[in-house]
């Protein structure tokens, strides 16, 4: 039983019910805050000493609802879920303040809770690799199953956003070339490694494509002859999913991913890595060091005697 009266139960419930009906917000949500509502008055109900009333919600502190954060976060909520408790809140008392009953300030006060960032998803070395080859590409025309592994092949060797590899010339892959000139996130240039194997992946795509590569324009074209676009490759990349049964996780962007992680695990620093992938916060390299962890707990859960 919630401990509140009946106007603030009959005003919770057409709150409720419009939120479905007219936000249409999915049976998942619907269910999470009217857990969260209940959950709060009960807290409440802890504060004023018994049921909860319409005023006790006018009287409501940003104080008060940082208390019900608190006290939810010692129950082991993590972040999401305080979020989603904020949330919840904010949309009810928005609904009483267009009644007129209260007045919603304070719960636009507080900041919601720092969300962790989630950790990249690479693939295994076998998985990229198999990606990236040429045999495994699904077009039947050879010019483009080649133009798709170059691509691939400059994410996961390179380590390059797919912005980054259809923006690049032909005059970049000269016969000598051992180095990439690279223009990334505002207009910040860097200079990565030309693995062979890339340079030798990318040359035979320009031995096949049909079309004409001037300098200065884009190396990678499209079916037509026109720059290549990036939801073309994703789309490559959903079928090569389906067909070597990888995760949804298995992005263009996850063999960026891909390059970081296992340059980490073969003992690179994460300096180097962060110069190489173009980021401006070593922080943001970081991340890949959680990565690198939670593989090998996995890795120890799996194959250890005693895990």
């Amino acid at each position: 039983m919630i401990p509140a009266d009946e106007k603030l139960l009959g005003e919770r419930a057409v709150w409720l019910e419009s939120l479905g009906a007219e936000r249409r917000l999915a049976g998942n949500t619907l269910e999470a805050y009217e857990r969260d509502t209940r959950q709060f008055l009960q807290f409440l109900s802890g504060h004023v000493g018994g049921t909860v009333k319409i005023r006790d919600i006018e009287a409501l502190r940003p104080a008060d609802l940082r208390g019900f954060l608190a006290h939810r976060r010692k129950d082991g909520a993590g972040a999401r879920t305080l979020g989603r408790h904020l949330a919840g809140l904010r949309s009810f008392l928005r609904h009483l303040e267009r009644k007129g009953l209260v007045n919603a300030a304070g719960a636009s006060a507080i900041r919601s809770p720092k969300q962790p960032k989630s950790l990249p998803k690479p693939l295994s070395g076998r998985q990229a690799l198999s990606v990236v080859s040429r045999d495994t590409q699904m077009n039947e025309e050879p010019w483009i199953a080649a133009r798709d592994a170059a691509v691939l092949s400059l994410l996961y060797g390179c380590g390059l956003r797919i912005s980054e590899a259809l923006g690049l010339p032909p005059e970049v892959f000269h016969a000598k070339a051992t180095n990439l000139r690279v223009t990334g996130k505002g207009g910040k240039t860097r200079l990565v490694p030309l693995l062979p194997i890339v340079a030798e992946a990318v040359e035979t795509y320009r031995k096949l494509c049909p079309y004409h590569l001037e300098a200065g324009a884009p190396l990678f074209r499209g079916a037509r002859g026109g720059p290549l676009q990036p939801a073309i490759i994703q789309r490559e990349m959903q079928k090569l999913r389906s067909a070597l049964g990888l995760p949804d996780s298995a992005t263009p962007h996850a063999l960026r991913h891909s390059f970081a992680t296992h340059l980490l695990g073969s003992g690179g620093d994460l300096r180097t890595i962060q110069e190489l992938l173009g980021h401006a916060s070593l922080s943001t390299t970081q991340i890949y060091t959680g990565v690198d962890s939670a593989r090998l707990l996995d890795i120890y859960d799996r194959a250890h005697p005693r895990a």
